[in-house]
Protein backbone atom coordinates (compact mmCIF):
# COMPACT_ATOMS: atom_id res chain seq x y z
CA UNK A 1 0.00 0.00 0.00
CA UNK A 2 1.61 3.63 -1.03
CA UNK A 3 -0.13 6.96 0.56
CA UNK A 4 0.61 9.54 -2.67
CA UNK A 5 -0.15 13.42 -1.56
CA UNK A 6 2.31 14.88 -3.99
CA UNK A 7 3.55 12.34 -6.67
CA UNK A 8 6.37 14.45 -7.98
CA UNK A 9 7.78 15.15 -4.29
CA UNK A 10 8.81 11.98 -2.12
CA UNK A 11 8.82 13.80 1.24
CA UNK A 12 5.57 13.75 0.73
CA UNK A 13 4.74 9.64 0.61
CA UNK A 14 4.67 6.62 2.66
CA UNK A 15 4.88 3.12 1.36
CA UNK A 16 3.23 -0.14 4.14
CA UNK A 17 2.95 -3.71 3.26
CA UNK A 18 1.37 -4.68 6.49
CA UNK A 19 2.26 -8.53 5.92
CA UNK A 20 6.08 -7.92 6.35
CA UNK A 21 5.39 -6.22 9.85
CA UNK A 22 5.12 -9.22 12.03
CA UNK A 23 8.75 -10.47 10.38
CA UNK A 24 10.60 -7.58 10.00
CA UNK A 25 14.11 -7.82 11.71
CA UNK A 26 17.64 -6.86 10.47
CA UNK A 27 17.92 -9.49 8.22
CA UNK A 28 14.56 -9.15 6.57
CA UNK A 29 14.49 -5.13 6.07
CA UNK A 30 16.39 -4.70 3.19
CA UNK A 31 14.38 -7.50 1.37
CA UNK A 32 11.30 -5.64 2.49
CA UNK A 33 12.53 -2.27 1.18
CA UNK A 34 13.50 -3.89 -2.34
CA UNK A 35 9.48 -5.02 -2.72
CA UNK A 36 8.30 -4.00 -6.32
CA UNK A 37 5.67 -1.77 -5.22
CA UNK A 38 8.24 0.45 -3.05
CA UNK A 39 8.27 3.98 -4.54
CA UNK A 40 11.53 4.46 -2.79
CA UNK A 41 13.67 1.65 -3.79
CA UNK A 42 15.40 2.31 -7.10
CA UNK A 43 15.78 -1.18 -9.57
CA UNK A 44 19.39 0.16 -11.12
CA UNK A 45 20.91 -0.24 -7.95
CA UNK A 46 23.90 -2.84 -6.56
CA UNK A 47 21.63 -4.43 -4.11
CA UNK A 48 19.59 -5.79 -6.78
CA UNK A 49 22.63 -6.77 -8.87
CA UNK A 50 23.47 -8.76 -5.99
CA UNK A 51 20.24 -10.16 -5.56
CA UNK A 52 19.70 -11.49 -8.90
CA UNK A 53 23.35 -12.94 -8.82
CA UNK A 54 22.99 -15.37 -5.44
CA UNK A 55 25.71 -12.80 -4.14
CA UNK A 56 25.75 -11.94 -0.35
CA UNK A 57 25.46 -8.20 0.83
CA UNK A 58 29.16 -8.16 1.35
CA UNK A 59 29.98 -7.57 -2.06
CA UNK A 60 28.45 -4.21 -2.04
CA UNK A 61 32.08 -2.67 -1.15
CA UNK A 62 33.56 -3.91 -4.15
CA UNK A 63 31.12 -2.38 -6.32
CA UNK A 64 30.91 1.49 -7.82
CA UNK A 65 27.35 2.94 -8.06
CA UNK A 66 24.17 3.31 -5.80
CA UNK A 67 23.42 1.09 -3.13
CA UNK A 68 21.23 0.75 0.20
CA UNK A 69 22.85 -0.29 3.88
CA UNK A 70 21.19 -0.60 7.08
CA UNK A 71 22.39 2.19 8.64
CA UNK A 72 20.98 1.72 12.35
CA UNK A 73 18.30 -0.46 13.84
CA UNK A 74 16.09 -0.55 16.82
CA UNK A 75 13.92 -4.10 16.40
CA UNK A 76 11.03 -4.46 16.02
CA UNK A 77 9.64 -1.06 15.70
CA UNK A 78 12.60 1.18 14.13
CA UNK A 79 15.39 0.80 10.92
CA UNK A 80 16.92 3.52 9.10
CA UNK A 81 18.48 2.62 5.68
CA UNK A 82 20.58 4.97 3.86
CA UNK A 83 20.61 5.11 -0.06
CA UNK A 84 24.38 6.37 -0.90
CA UNK A 85 26.75 6.76 -4.16
CA UNK A 86 29.79 4.13 -3.37
CA UNK A 87 33.00 5.76 -5.34
CA UNK A 88 35.46 2.94 -4.05
CA UNK A 89 35.93 0.36 -1.06
CA UNK A 90 36.61 3.35 1.34
CA UNK A 91 34.68 6.09 -0.11
CA UNK A 92 30.65 6.81 -0.37
CA UNK A 93 28.34 9.56 -0.56
CA UNK A 94 25.40 9.52 1.28
CA UNK A 95 21.99 10.71 -0.90
CA UNK A 96 19.54 10.35 0.98
CA UNK A 97 17.93 8.55 4.25
CA UNK A 98 15.00 6.48 4.87
CA UNK A 99 13.04 5.76 8.11
CA UNK A 100 10.39 2.41 8.80
CA UNK A 101 8.54 2.82 11.92
CA UNK A 102 5.84 0.42 12.67
CA UNK A 103 7.22 -1.25 8.76
CA UNK A 104 5.22 2.38 7.38
CA UNK A 105 8.74 3.98 5.02
CA UNK A 106 9.12 7.67 5.27
CA UNK A 107 11.95 9.35 3.47
CA UNK A 108 13.59 11.71 5.41
CA UNK A 109 13.49 15.62 4.55
CA UNK A 110 16.78 17.11 3.88
CA UNK A 111 18.08 20.12 5.63
CA UNK A 112 16.75 22.82 2.98
CA UNK A 113 13.67 21.22 2.59
CA UNK A 114 13.62 21.56 6.43
CA UNK A 115 14.42 25.16 6.99
CA UNK A 116 11.96 26.29 3.90
CA UNK A 117 8.78 24.51 5.19
CA UNK A 118 9.23 26.25 8.46
CA UNK A 119 10.01 29.56 7.04
CA UNK A 120 7.07 28.86 5.11
CA UNK A 121 5.23 28.56 7.99
CA UNK A 122 6.40 31.22 9.93
CA UNK A 123 5.72 33.54 7.15
CA UNK A 124 2.07 31.76 6.51
CA UNK A 125 1.15 32.84 10.45
CA UNK A 126 2.61 36.59 10.16
CA UNK A 127 0.68 36.86 7.23
CA UNK A 128 -2.45 35.77 8.73
CA UNK A 129 -2.16 37.66 12.31
CA UNK A 130 -1.27 40.74 10.07
CA UNK A 131 -4.46 40.58 8.26
CA UNK A 132 -6.47 39.75 11.35
CA UNK A 133 -5.20 42.64 12.79
CA UNK A 134 -5.67 44.65 9.92
CA UNK A 135 -9.42 43.94 9.96
CA UNK A 136 -9.57 45.60 13.74
CA UNK A 137 -8.22 48.62 12.11
CA UNK A 138 -10.49 51.90 12.17
CA UNK A 139 -9.64 55.56 10.88
CA UNK A 140 -11.63 58.62 10.70
CA UNK A 141 -10.04 62.20 9.82
CA UNK A 142 -11.27 64.05 13.32
CA UNK A 143 -10.02 60.73 15.64
CA UNK A 144 -7.33 59.42 13.59
CA UNK A 145 -6.74 55.51 13.88
CA UNK A 146 -8.11 53.46 17.00
CA UNK A 147 -8.52 49.79 17.43
CA UNK A 148 -12.03 48.15 17.60
CA UNK A 149 -12.76 44.35 18.69
CA UNK A 150 -15.84 42.42 18.51
CA UNK A 151 -15.11 41.07 21.74
CA UNK A 152 -14.51 43.79 23.75
CA UNK A 153 -17.69 45.54 22.65
CA UNK A 154 -19.70 42.76 23.85
CA UNK A 155 -18.17 42.55 26.54
CA UNK A 156 -19.08 46.39 27.37
CA UNK A 157 -22.28 46.03 26.74
CA UNK A 158 -22.86 43.14 29.36
CA UNK A 159 -20.74 44.70 31.67
CA UNK A 160 -23.60 46.74 34.24
CA UNK A 161 -22.27 50.14 33.58
CA UNK A 162 -20.97 52.46 36.71
CA UNK A 163 -22.40 55.97 37.31
CA UNK A 164 -19.61 58.36 37.90
CA UNK A 165 -19.19 60.39 40.45
CA UNK A 166 -18.47 63.95 39.48
CA UNK A 167 -15.67 65.53 41.78
CA UNK A 168 -15.80 69.37 42.14
CA UNK A 169 -12.46 70.67 41.79
CA UNK A 170 -9.92 71.49 44.35
CA UNK A 171 -8.42 75.23 45.16
CA UNK A 172 -6.00 74.34 43.71
CA UNK A 173 -7.30 73.58 40.64
CA UNK A 174 -9.74 76.65 40.21
CA UNK A 175 -6.78 79.55 41.66
CA UNK A 176 -4.07 77.41 38.87
CA UNK A 177 -6.92 78.00 36.06
CA UNK A 178 -7.33 81.69 37.18
CA UNK A 179 -3.76 82.50 37.20
CA UNK A 180 -3.32 80.59 33.32
CA UNK A 181 -6.21 83.19 32.47
CA UNK A 182 -4.70 86.36 34.29
CA UNK A 183 -2.03 85.18 32.03
CA UNK A 184 -2.84 84.86 28.89
CA UNK A 185 -5.32 87.93 29.42
CA UNK A 186 -1.91 89.86 30.24
CA UNK A 187 -0.12 88.15 27.00
CA UNK A 188 -3.07 88.56 24.63
CA UNK A 189 -5.07 91.56 25.29
CA UNK A 190 -8.75 91.90 23.76
CA UNK A 191 -8.97 93.99 20.62
CA UNK A 192 -12.98 94.31 20.89
CA UNK A 193 -15.07 95.41 24.03
CA UNK A 194 -18.68 94.95 24.48
CA UNK A 195 -20.10 97.85 26.94
CA UNK A 196 -23.87 96.78 27.07
CA UNK A 197 -25.30 93.48 26.37
CA UNK A 198 -26.81 92.99 23.12
CA UNK A 199 -24.69 95.53 21.86
CA UNK A 200 -22.15 95.22 18.64
CA UNK A 201 -18.93 94.82 19.85
CA UNK A 202 -16.57 97.60 19.30
CA UNK A 203 -12.69 98.03 19.02
CA UNK A 204 -10.58 98.77 22.10
CA UNK A 205 -9.12 101.95 20.31
CA UNK A 206 -12.41 103.58 19.26
CA UNK A 207 -13.40 104.02 23.25
CA UNK A 208 -13.52 107.59 24.51
CA UNK A 209 -11.07 107.76 26.96
CA UNK A 210 -11.79 110.72 29.75
CA UNK A 211 -8.69 112.97 30.51
CA UNK A 212 -7.10 112.42 33.24
CA UNK A 213 -6.12 115.79 35.47
CA UNK A 214 -2.38 117.32 35.07
CA UNK A 215 -0.11 116.11 37.77
CA UNK A 216 0.10 119.29 38.88
CA UNK A 217 -3.50 120.31 39.58
CA UNK A 218 -3.99 116.83 41.17
CA UNK A 219 -0.70 117.91 43.78
CA UNK A 220 -2.83 121.52 44.65
CA UNK A 221 -6.46 119.20 45.28
CA UNK A 222 -4.05 117.53 47.00
CA UNK A 223 -3.04 120.30 48.99
CA UNK A 224 -6.57 122.10 49.74
CA UNK A 225 -7.34 119.13 51.23
CA UNK A 226 -4.82 118.73 53.70
CA UNK A 227 -5.53 122.49 54.50
CA UNK A 228 -9.28 122.31 55.09
CA UNK A 229 -8.36 119.05 57.58
CA UNK A 230 -5.70 121.06 59.51
CA UNK A 231 -8.35 123.71 59.66
CA UNK A 232 -11.37 121.97 61.12
CA UNK A 233 -9.08 120.41 63.14
CA UNK A 234 -7.94 123.99 65.08
CA UNK A 235 -11.58 124.78 65.23
CA UNK A 236 -12.67 122.12 67.36
CA UNK A 237 -16.26 120.03 67.25
CA UNK A 238 -19.20 122.90 66.67
CA UNK A 239 -21.47 124.11 69.91
CA UNK A 240 -24.04 122.68 70.52
CA UNK A 241 -27.13 124.96 70.50
CA UNK A 242 -30.04 124.61 73.01
CA UNK A 243 -33.24 122.68 71.79
CA UNK A 244 -36.45 125.12 72.79
CA UNK A 245 -39.43 123.25 73.26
Amino acid sequence: QCGFIFPDNLLGISWVDSSWIPILNNGSVLDYFSERSNPFYDRTCNNEVVKMQRMTLDHLNQMVGVEYILLHAQEPILFIIRKQQRQSPTQVMPLADYYIIAGVIYQAPDLGSVINSRVLTAVHGIQSAFEEAMSYCRYHPSKGYWWHFKDQEEREKTKPKAKKKEEPSSIFQRQRVDALLLDLRQKFPPRFVQQKPGEKPIPVDQIKKEPEPAPEAVKQEEKETVKNAQSAGAKGPPEKRMRLQ
